[in-house]
């Protein structure tokens, strides 16, 4: 390579030549500068492109395969409820009939003086002295309501297990809790007193009403 060709390509006079270019006069500029310059054009626009189109649409790619994923998820528990639906269907039916069962083992308000009579049966049954049964003041709850009952009987240890054994065989849902029991006299070791409070259930006609449920009779 001649020395003129080697001066052609002088690092230094390229940086002469690109600091003496007229901007307003671009097609008077050397070829080679033209086509570097067109090449920088190029090279922005690929990198405005990527920037500015194609990262966002690598954003909303990402949103929709998120979006995908849990679509697919939902499918899938949907797919799973349909696959067993007559299950569910069996389930509720059984769920409604049980629901049923134990409404029919809540007196209702006329009942309960039929409940206390069973109660005061079972007492003297056992072999028990039933001083007092009393129905205390109804608590109402969302779906149903207390009817807390107290009892004052006399009777041995044996009695007492049977009269609790007797109550938890009602027909009726009765719960017995907070007893206390103490001698009748400090002569006597066999006769004693018992205090027990029960409490028995009233299903709510508010919210039967609401729920369109229909109570079972009871005896």
């Amino acid at each position: 390579m001649s020395k003129a060709e080697r001066k052609g390509f002088d690092p230094q006079e390229l940086m002469e030549t690109l600091q003496n270019l007229d901007f307003e006069n671009v097609g008077g500029w050397p070829l080679p500068v033209k086509l570097g310059a067109a090449m920088l054009v190029f090279v922005g626009v690929l990198a405005g492109g990527y920037f500015f189109s194609i990262t966002e649409k690598n954003t909303l790619l990402q949103r929709y395969q998120n979006d995908e994923s849990n679509l697919m998820q939902q499918y899938e528990k949907k797919a799973f409820t349909a696959q067993n639906l007559e299950q569910y269907k069996k389930q509720m039916v059984d769920m409604e009939e049980m629901f049923g069962s134990l409404l029919s083992q809540l007196p209702k308000d006329t009942e309960v003086p039929g409940l206390l009579e069973d109660i005061t049966h079972t007492g003297l049954g056992s072999g028990l002295e039933i001083d007092r049964i009393e129905l205390g003041s109804v608590v109402e709850k969302e779906f149903y309501a207390e009817l807390p009952i107290k009892m004052m009987v006399r009777g041995d240890f044996h009695g007492f297990g049977s009269f609790v054994s007797g109550v938890a065989a009602l027909p009726r849902i009765v719960t017995l809790e907070d007893f206390t029991i103490k001698p009748v006299s400090k002569s006597s070791n066999r006769l004693l007193d018992m205090q027990i409070s029960a409490k028995t259930y009233r299903y709510a006609s508010g919210a039967g009403a609401k729920a369109g449920a229909k109570p079972a009779g009871g005896r």
